[in-house]
């Protein structure tokens, strides 16, 4: 071993290896007895294309550049995509990014649209198409826009004709529901077909605060009739619901605090874990059920596995495999079941389960090593204590390289990740940003600070009323933690974070002096501009729970946002955003700077056109990543040997 300073290490995981395994497939789904799914091209303008995997194993792209598969739906989109078995060959429905319209593929001819571009405001969106040939039809969720703002919107279930009758008619598309709920789910129709459930929510709730399951009657001539609630209310999230072989009703429901899963309204093996999460996207499944009457299962806490339940025993048998976590897209057909997982050491690869071998195996996106394994960072789970001696969950990734250590006296420099949502969790799996710091000498510490999901009802409402708080607390709680216990250097500790975690770090750089820097990353920055207008639908009044309700705490907003404490922030800093950002928007980001403007604060505002909420495109990602190295770097006194030195302006 060689000794070295920390952060100073040389290592083979530069920002552009980084940035080309950025992303995973998603959205898994059978056409006939082949698997598709979706799946990041960051080299291509950061598109997503439609994979399929032939009978013989062969992996094709079906859709070349510029063609993207991707929905809008309350903006972090849904399912885009569903396919069929018509006449012998596929036949695949999909959204398009660019103009949100849906298109019809089938095998030798060019995409053709099914739906119209809308003449008003933010345009017709769809998400969670199912393709029902015998009808003639895809039914789906309609997003429309009708005026130019962002809460001008209406959903509801539609059907939208496979003969591209409507390509260019609005009124050939076929309403199912009228605007019963403000946010609704796609249908999903029992085997039988004579019934639909769907899920639906309404302001000021969010999906994992309260919802409603919806089952309606399928008439002959295509109609829903008799729609009626059958589960959910407004401190009862139900998630996810589908049908079992012999049509009966398969939910997941927190009515106990953990989301479990129930069977026509009785309990399927009630336990104090998770076996759902949360709806951020329209069609995210954590459960499949299979033709023999068992179910495939993710559940856990914290990290969820892929497992088979037996509803009849509630015997839970975990699949084997390296595989530590598993993303919400789930696809069952017969007894096979088809999961997106990942490891610390691998990245997220498409698996097969066969429920009736328990063999299970990858079927693509294969992980391949970018670089050797040994500069990959190994986990530690771990659980801090926090303010009151509350628990505080956190992933810490220590430096590690194959021939390099720190000098004897030296601790390494830390930073501490606080992720988005905020109602979220960081995954247990390989993450080649974390490697990009750790293989440099650089420890990371994720943090699923107080509010996270997958740890019960009751950790996730800690963050009610406390958002700006308890984040910020815990994140703090975990670097002091590991500065006392000699892990990391007290004096070069930095936090970072996107979306809501760009919140927490600004909010924790203007309220507390743990930190010598931070990057801040397409942030929430201002409260009160944030929830009058400048962010999307579905998220305009998630500050109702996560601040208080505006009418009754107003001078909440203004006391908790950064912006209003800007004169207090006196450390440098990074601030990445996308100009195209309709969630976290750039005049948030342009407010901040304004109030900083003459206070000598060293810090750097990189704006990246063609990118919104999550950088996409590979390009973006590098200058991000060696951005941020070398913010820590000029911060902590390193030296970082290949990495543009980045501009601080005061």
């Amino acid at each position: 071993m060689q000794i070295q300073t920390y952060g100073e290490w040389p290592s083979p995981v530069d920002a552009a290896t980084a940035a080309a395994h950025d992303g995973s497939p998603e959205y898994v789904g059978f056409v006939g007895d082949e698997v598709w799914w979706t799946e990041p091209r960051p080299a291509e303008a950061g598109r997503r294309t439609l994979v399929r995997r032939h009978a013989d194993g062969a992996e094709e792209s079906v859709l070349p550049a510029p063609w993207n598969v991707r929905s809008r739906v309350i903006e972090y989109g849904g399912h885009p995509w569903a396919g069929a078995v018509h006449d012998g060959a596929p036949l695949v429905v999909f959204a398009h990014f660019p103009d949100q319209r849906l298109y019809r593929w089938e095998p030798g001819a060019e995409p053709a649209p099914l739906t119209p571009v809308s003449p008003v405001g933010l345009g017709l969106r769809w998400a969670e198409p199912v393709v029902l040939p015998e009808r003639g039809e895809v039914w789906c969720v309609l997003e429309e826009f009708t005026g130019d703002g962002p809460s001008d919107v209406r959903r509801v279930l539609a059907a939208v004709p496979l003969d591209g009758s409507a390509a260019e008619d609005r009124g050939a598309v076929r309403e199912l529901t009228g605007e019963r709920h403000r946010f609704v789910t796609g249908p999903r129709l029992s085997p039988d077909g004579t019934r639909a459930a769907w899920i639906g929510w309404d302001h000021p709730r969010m999906p994992w605060d309260g919802t409603e399951l919806i089952v309606a009657d399928v008439a002959a001539d295509g109609t829903l009739t008799g729609a009626r609630t059958v589960a959910g209310g407004p401190e009862e999230s139900v998630p996810q619901a589908d049908w079992t072989h012999d049509n009966r009703l398969l939910y997941a429901s927190d009515r106990t605090g953990w989301w479990n899963l129930y069977r026509d309204g009785e309990p399927v093996c009630p336990r104090s874990e998770e076996f759902a999460g949360p709806l951020w996207k329209l069609g995210q499944r954590w459960f499949a059920p299979l033709d023999g009457g068992l179910i495939a299962v993710l559940h856990g806490k914290g990290a969820q596995r892929l497992a088979v339940l037996d509803p009849e025993t509630c015997e839970v048998v975990d699949s084997a495999g390296p595989w530590s976590e598993f993303g919400p897209t789930l696809a069952a057909l017969g007894e096979r079941v088809v999961a997106v997982g990942a490891s610390p050491h691998s990245s997220y690869e498409v698996v097969e389960l066969d429920t009736r071998t328990g063999r299970a195996r990858v079927i693509g996106a294969a992980h391949s090593d970018a670089v050797d394994p040994a500069y990959y960072p190994e986990p530690e789970v771990r659980t801090f204590t926090g303010p009151d001696g509350r628990e505080i969950h956190a992933q810490v990734y220590p430096p590690r390289h194959p021939d390099r250590t720190g000098p004897d006296g030296e601790l390494p420099p830390y930073v501490i990740w606080s992720h988005g949502g905020p109602t979220g969790r960081f995954p247990l799996v390989l993450d080649l940003e974390i490697a990009y710091f750790t293989s440099r000498g650089i420890g990371v510490a994720e943090v699923n600070y107080g509010g996270s999901t997958g740890y019960g009802r009751a950790y996730r409402n800690r963050l009610r009323g406390e958002w700006g708080v308890v984040d910020v607390e815990d994140c703090a709680a975990v670097a002091r933690a590991l500065a006392e216990e000699g892990v990391a250097d007290p004096a070069r500790l930095a936090v970072r974070g996107g979306s809501a975690g760009g919140w927490t770090t600004a909010a924790s750089l203007t309220t507390t002096d743990v930190y010598a820097c931070g990057t801040i990353i397409y942030p929430v920055l201002d409260l009160t501009g944030w929830g009058t207008g400048e962010t999307h639908d579905f998220e305009s009044q998630y500050l109702e729970t996560l601040i208080g309700p505006r009418a009754e705490v107003p001078e909440r907003y203004e006391e908790r946002s950064p912006v209003t404490h800007a004169d207090r922030l006196s450390v440098p800093f990074v601030l990445l955003q996308g100009l195209d950002d309709v969630i976290c928007p750039p005049v948030q980001c342009e407010r901040f700077l304004a109030r900083l403007e003459g206070r000598g604060v060293p810090h750097a505002y990189i704006a990246f056109a063609g990118e919104g909420h999550g950088f996409r495109r590979a390009e973006t990602m590098v200058r991000a990543l060696e951005a941020e190295l070398s913010l820590y770097s000029q911060v902590f006194g390193l030296k970082a040997p290949g990495i543009p030195a980045l501009e601080l302006t005061s």
